[in-house]
């Protein structure tokens, strides 16, 4: 029901920018998150969106480089992800909340969708 896409490889200082969109189903009225998975390393909490888009959270490790952004009359999110670095590397998942505020923890996901690999080469 969430389909991610946008992932790749890319040179350190360089930009993607993911995107998932829900079929099946609207979400318009839940907060939706990215979440990242290192190799290696467990999953961690990247950024939200309030379902209004009226307010976002960071990571403190992405803050200022990346931006999360929806549009809900396409049922789509997107992470804006600029000066890429090598510890960025992850599969980022996306996924949508209970909850209609913005949530950092993974238990305040019920909806997840498969993961897009993103490769930051130093």
């Amino acid at each position: 029901q969430l389909q991610a896409s946008g992932g790749g490889l890319v040179q350190a200082g360089g930009s993607l920018r993911l995107s998932c969109r829900a079929s099946g189903r609207t979400f318009s009225t839940n907060a939706m998150g990215w979440f990242r998975q290192a190799p290696g390393k467990e999953r961690e909490f990247v950024a939200a969106i309030h379902w209004s888009g009226s307010s976002t959270v960071y990571a403190d490790s992405v803050k200022g480089r990346f931006t999360i952004s929806r549009d809900n009359a396409k049922n789509t999110v997107h992470l804006q992800m600029n000066a890429l670095k090598p510890e960025d590397t992850a599969v980022y998942y996306c996924a949508a909340s209970y909850y209609a505020s913005t949530r950092t923890l993974e238990k305040d996901y019920n909806y997840w969708g498969q993961g897009t690999q993103v490769t930051v080469s130093s």
